[in-house]
């Protein structure tokens, strides 16, 4: 299996990833084609596919804030099941995150990613693809080590129609197991970096920050 990075909407295994997103994804989530653009242009921004006898199989994006110290997984997607698309993707992912990290001379905090609850997501059939069901995307993520963050969660959906997207929670994978909270203002600093591409973002969500702002630290919970 290959792991090679896409940046520019031109490549062919682009075409692929995105019908991929939008086969898996629920429409909220997916980023209309054209303004893929940009995205890929950005050296921060890192967009890798897996490629198994030809076929785009997986997918994940992420990028690291050197400033923040921290890594976002946007997302990962495994196309087909039985080929272990989702620990090549996250042992990949992962590796190249520690390199980026050891260039920046700073060690890595950990990495955000929001995750599906599978009980406010239920009957989107997210392709059909088992290992994408949100019950098992959950407890592998859990296994990994990711902790849900101890706040009420929403975001603004990325068709940038000012919809607040609300079966989702923003969770943590601190580099230090024993963590137990993390920095409020981290979030909060963090979100608004994230989002500031979405013209349009729903009031919950411009209040769900400016509530952030105000707190210390936000408790790492189970998930």
């Amino acid at each position: 299996m290959e792991y090679i990075r896409i940046t520019s909407i031109d490549n062919p295994l682009f075409r692929a990833m995105h019908d991929l997103m939008k086969e898996v994804f629920p429409p909220e989530e997916v980023l209309e084609y054209t303004l893929w653009k940009e995205p890929l242009e950005d050296p921060g921004i890192r967009v890798f596919v897996a490629v198994h006898e030809g076929k785009v199989v997986g997918t994940t994006e992420y990028r690291y804030y050197d400033d923040f110290q921290v890594a976002m997984t946007d997302f990962t997607i495994i196309g087909q099941a039985g080929l272990g698309i989702g620990r090549f993707l996250a042992r990949k992912r992962w590796n190249d995150l520690v390199a980026l990290a050891a260039e920046s001379g700073k060690p890595m905090l950990g990495m955000f990613a929001e995750i599906y609850d599978p009980y406010r997501i239920e009957g989107h059939p997210f392709g059909g693809v088992k290992p994408m069901d949100p019950y098992v995307r959950r407890e592998v993520l859990s296994h990994l080590g990711y902790k849900r963050i101890d706040f009420p969660y929403v975001h603004p959906s990325w068709e940038n129609n000012g919809e607040a997207v609300e079966e989702l929670d923003l969770c943590f994978l601190p580099t230090d197991e024993d963590a137990e909270e993390i920095s409020a203002k981290l979030v909060a600093t963090f979100l608004r970096r994230y989002y500031a591409v979405l013209a349009n973002k729903p009031q919950a969500w411009h209040a769900m920050v400016e509530g952030l702002e105000g707190k210390t630290s936000l408790a790492l919970l189970p998930l």
